[in-house]
């Protein structure tokens, strides 16, 4: 078999057949150069219409759409799926949000029960030591806090009424309120001020505490997270099969639980040294029952803007009432805002913004999300959730610092 060359004449090929390929070639070669010229052509007059401001034609081709439908799509049924949960969570209250402040709690109250292990205490047994202290805390400062309250709602007619000779001081301010009102011809809603009746009590005495169910299942689940922690953690992470998603998780756990433990050790001795600071200026301010009135400073400073709102308030009830003069009541009231001002402002950022970076706006949404949702224990729950949720969003969803362009 004979090969024969693109360039190389083949044995058969006569000299007419030569001839007529290399004169097709020089044709060729004219017609790529014809376009290439054409080509170039056109690239110029279009750089000349566009610096002396004439409009090009617009291109044919179609240009992709901003938001594909497959996007819109996925958007709207992460949407939904996100209104569907917190229906469910609404409407499941009385099962969800003792669940959930158990595994919060329980969360925050396991390395506890580890230092017990150390000391040769089982864990289950470290488990209900732990939730029989807190509880013998918690009873002993709900003591505190209702001996004054059952001792003051007997004397609710007598205390109204010396609130009401106290309020004579603004009697001549409402007095020029009445008169404006009637030059201007509007109504008056001042003129018939009253104290509010004792009837609203018991319902929020039924909006505030939960049902014995509740009580019983969130120290049962408490005590159970606190004793099988090890062997749930195991669990999670043995539950993926490759190597990276089990350290993933690891780290996501260990850091949940390092971040929850220091954010309940470091609140409760910040809201301690609060409720301890309040109660010395109670004391000084001649306020009754300067101890109650602490731990109650204390429990409400979980809860962020709205415990030191509420307790400022009860302040100047307590003092307006008790004292002999307006001015000696706003005494302990202005101390106590003078106190919250330097602990939220220099206090809890200093300490706890070296570990936890939590904005104050991300803070305030999710303060009023879940106090709509589950109310003063949603409140309570609202920061340990922030924190779970930030560390989720770190570990899942990692974002790359990018980079600006240089100037």
């Amino acid at each position: 078999m004979v090969r024969v060359l693109p360039n190389e004449r083949s044995p058969g090929e006569s000299a007419a057949d030569k001839s007529e390929r290399a004169h097709d070639h020089p044709l060729k070669e004219t017609k790529g150069k014809a376009k290439e010229d054409a080509g170039k052509d056109s690239s110029r007059e279009r750089s000349h219409k566009q610096a002396q401001g004439v409009p090009l034609a617009e291109s044919t081709a179609e240009l992709p759409p901003l938001i594909r439908r497959q996007e819109v799509v996925a958007i709207s049924l992460v949407g939904l799926l996100i209104i569907t949960i917190v229906a469910v969570l609404y409407v499941a209250k009385a099962f969800f949000l003792p669940v959930v402040a158990a595994f919060v709690v329980g969360t925050m109250l396991s390395p506890a029960a580890g230092f017990l292990e150390r000391y040769r205490i089982p864990r289950s047994v470290g488990a209900v030591l732990i939730v029989l202290g807190v509880t013998a805390l918690g009873v002993f400062i709900v003591g505190l806090i209702s001996t004054p309250m059952i001792e003051w709602s007997s004397r609710l007619p007598e205390l109204s009424a010396r609130f009401k000779d106290k309020m004579h001081i603004f009697d001549r301010p409402l007095a020029l309120w009445h008169e404006l009102q009637g030059m201007l011809g509007g109504s008056d809603p001042l003129g018939s001020f009253q104290l509010p009746k004792v009837e609203w009590v018991q319902p929020a005495l039924e909006f505030l505490s939960p049902t014995f169910a509740e009580f019983l299942l969130f120290f049962a689940t408490l005590v159970m997270f606190i004793a099988s922690w090890k062997d749930l953690r195991r669990a999670m992470i043995m539950n993926f099969g490759d190597r990276v998603s089990r350290l993933r998780t690891l780290r996501i756990l260990n850091e949940i639980e390092v971040h929850l433990g220091d954010y309940l050790i470091t609140v409760t001795l910040i809201n301690a040294g609060v409720g301890v600071a309040t109660g010395v200026v109670c004391a000084l301010a001649g306020m009754p029952n300067p101890a109650g009135l602490g731990a109650l400073a204390a429990i409400l400073n979980y809860l962020p803007y709205i415990g030191p709102v509420v307790m400022f308030a009860v302040l100047v009830v307590v003092g307006i009432v008790a004292l002999p003069t307006l001015s000696a009541g706003l005494i302990a009231p202005l101390a106590f805002m003078a106190v919250t001002f330097l602990e939220g402002h220099f206090i809890t950022p200093t300490i706890i913004g070296r570990r936890l970076a939590l904005n104050a706006l991300a803070v305030l949404l999710a303060l009023a999300f879940w106090t709509w949702l589950w109310g003063p224990m949603g409140a309570f729950l609202s920061s340990p959730l922030l924190i779970v949720a930030l560390i989720l969003k770190e570990h899942l969803m990692p974002v790359d610092t990018p980079q600006l362009p240089g100037d």
